[in-house]
């Protein structure tokens, strides 16, 4: 199965993306073992986080067929290929830098880069990206999600990253959001794994 094909399956599983920026790498399996059991399929480990790819190896070798594991603020073209070789297989990014998701697509990773606006959208789109994150979700609104689903195709997944809380969700869905990536409402550094775990649950629950 293609990596794609893998993301496609998790997302259909479920459409969260952990976000565990700061999480080390001698906690990280633990945390990525309580939020699978919650649920969770997707899980990302952000550049800024201390040693991130270690943390990403250790979960892509833990979590292999259950989970996909990627990595988030990726601004560089030469972290693309640093993700790859220790399993990573998403390659999420705060903007539309079109040759990192150029450089994702060319060797069959799943990107994910973040836009605000419709140009940037179709940018990032023809640039090869799998799916788009909205981001930052507070400074957008369910009501212009919706504005832009109306332009891009309709089979395009956009996901609010940001701010997003368990029972703020439903608006963001009902706008059109296909998932969400959650930051420091599932994860911030400090969190126990059982802490993490409860989040988790409440964020799988607030779908329904």
């Amino acid at each position: 199965m293609s990596h794609i094909a893998e993301f496609d399956t998790a997302f259909a599983r479920c459409p969260l993306i952990a976000i565990l920026r700061g999480v080390k790498p001698d906690e990280v399996e633990d945390i990525g073992e309580a939020l699978v059991e919650a649920g969770f399929t997707l899980i990302e480990v952000p550049l800024n986080s201390p040693e991130p790819f270690d943390s990403i190896g250790r979960l892509a070798k833990r979590f292999a067929g259950r989970a996909v594991i990627g990595a988030g603020t990726v601004l560089r073209v030469a972290d693309v290929q640093g993700v790859h070789d220790v399993g990573g297989t998403m390659i999420i990014s705060p903007n539309a830098n079109t040759q990192v998701i150029a450089a994702s697509a060319a060797a069959g990773l799943v990107s994910l880069p973040g836009v605000m606006t419709p140009s940037e959208a179709f940018a990032a789109l023809d640039a090869g990206a799998t799916a788009l994150k909205l981001f930052p979700a507070e400074g957008s609104s369910p009501a212009i999600l919706k504005a832009m689903r109306a332009v891009l195709p309709k089979d395009l997944r956009l996901l609010p990253v940001g701010g997003v809380a368990p029972d703020t969700m439903g608006p963001w869905r009902d706008a059109g959001a296909a998932g969400f990536g959650l930051g420091s409402a599932l994860y911030k550094p400090g969190l126990s794994a059982a802490q993490v775990g409860d989040n988790a649950r409440a964020f799988v629950a607030g779908l329904s």
